[in-house]
């Protein structure tokens, strides 16, 4: 908890993100604790599925395995302690129609190689500093000591899962090419959540 004693809403952001994310949000999701659950529970998922698409897809790339394996298998945690904590509130998973926002980040990703690569490392970084963000924000403000607990304890690994990301790109290529393409990624990530998505999703 002392990690999260250290955090306000004007120190949350990591530097990557160009924006903060709006009070109507906050608002919305503290309105909508549950609904915010289950999509967070799809969230993990995703991400899970998103590291072992990226094992398939750069199945001889050296030292890419030995960072994503471990980093799938912490989001499958996650998503296992978000089911615990629905299933003890007598709520179950369930589909929700998805945010634009993870769909058009991956439309910014270029197809080919290596700018594939990197795009795809620089995305996945770019939603796990958001997440990092928002539950920050979830983990000061709710009202529910079980949700404040929950994402209170999951900051260090979100943070450090982008962390993961940015370390793999960097051992690949070049600062400044890091460096401008992240700040393109930002922009567009920044004005995707313009616009407060009319359901609540960790991610509107």
């Amino acid at each position: 908890m002392e990690y999260l004693k250290k955090l306000d809403k004007s120190n949350l952001r990591i530097k990557w993100l160009l924006s903060s994310t709006s009070d109507s949000w906050l608002n919305q999701a503290l309105k909508n604790p549950i609904e915010i659950l289950i999509d967070h529970a799809h969230c993990e998922r995703k991400a899970a599925g998103f590291a072992m698409q990226l094992m398939f897809r750069y199945v001889c790339e050296d030292g890419l395995s030995e960072i994503l394996s471990p980093l799938a298998r912490e989001e499958l945690e996650h998503f296992e302690r978000v089911l615990t904590l629905l299933k003890s509130k007598g709520k179950c998973l369930k589909l929700l129609a998805a945010p634009p926002y993870g769909s058009l980040l991956a439309k910014e990703i270029r197809k080919q190689e290596p700018f594939r690569m990197l795009d795809s490392f620089l995305v996945a970084g770019l939603i796990e500093a958001r997440s990092h963000e928002r539950m920050s924000l979830l983990a000061i403000h709710s009202n529910d000591s079980e949700i404040r607990d929950l994402y209170a304890d999951l900051l260090r690994s979100e943070a450090r899962h982008f962390g993961l990301y940015w370390s793999l790109s960097e051992a690949r290529f070049k600062n400044s090419d890091i460096r401008s393409r992240m700040a393109e990624l930002g922009e567009k990530e920044a004005r995707i959540l313009d616009d407060l998505h009319p359901y609540p999703r960790m991610h509107s």
